[in-house]
């Protein structure tokens, strides 16, 4: 037994036609995700989860697995990737692969490290816990964040903090949209009681929604490689 990577990818993504397969400074923006859960070698399969015959055959030359097409009910701008990665595992296991258990990683991760999943895995597998997402934390302090009023006039959303230090508040996190890995008897319901956390450094953390986005992910993806940041 061992764990699952799924790698979901639809077809019909909206704000940037083609996403998942669109040119990422010289090859496909997900290739870089089956390039780090391939070279984690922590995963017994690498399956990519799709509803689109053009991006199966990419994530194939790349050397994902593609053994089903995705359903399309479970391709439309609704759909979670919990409900697609949960539906890829379940399919697997009725073929009579047994797991460990799944880790879901977006095609959107072109600065992910096979390393990073390595230590996760580890952190998970010395736990007694049954998740763990990968998080970034705040730039700033959230704690005094400001909102605007009916008159557009600036007031702290949490105003009993406004006297504070920014260093003497406590660190927020927020899920950066990475990974996430699940055990057997989370997936299954038996217990979903402990989640962990996996910091990730922030100049590796990217969401690309927008076109503004993916400029700004080719520039950090050079300066990190140019750079050599870990």
């Amino acid at each position: 037994m061992g764990y699952l990577a799924v790698i979901p990818a639809r077809g019909g993504s909206k704000r940037i036609p083609r996403k998942n397969v669109k040119d990422f400074n010289g090859k496909p923006l997900i290739s870089y995700a089956i390039k780090a859960a391939l070279g984690s070698g922590i995963f017994d399969r690498v399956v990519v989860s799709t509803d689109d015959e053009d991006i199966a055959a990419i994530a194939k030359e790349y050397g994902a697995e593609v053994p089903f097409l995705r359903d399309k009910k479970l391709a439309d701008d609704y759909t979670g990737t919990f409900d697609v990665m949960a539906d890829a595992y379940e399919r697997l296991k009725a073929t009579g692969q047994k797991f460990d258990g799944v880790c879901c990683i977006y095609a959107t991760a072109p600065l992910l490290l096979p390393k990073h999943l390595v230590m996760a895995l580890e952190k998970l597998k010395s736990s007694k816990a049954q998740s763990l997402t990968s998080v970034c934390e705040f730039s700033f302090p959230i704690q005094r964040a400001f909102v605007l009023d009916e008159d557009g006039l600036l007031k702290y959303r949490e105003p009993e903090f406004a006297p504070c230090r920014s260093q003497d508040l406590p660190k927020c996190y927020q899920d950066c949209g990475l990974f996430y890995f699940y055990t057997d008897d989370f997936m299954t319901g038996k217990n979903k009681t402990r989640a962990l956390a996996f910091p990730m450094p922030r100049h590796r953390v990217i969401d690309i929604d927008t076109m503004e986005d993916w400029d700004y992910a080719c520039a950090m993806s050079k300066a990190v490689s140019e750079l050599n940041l870990e």
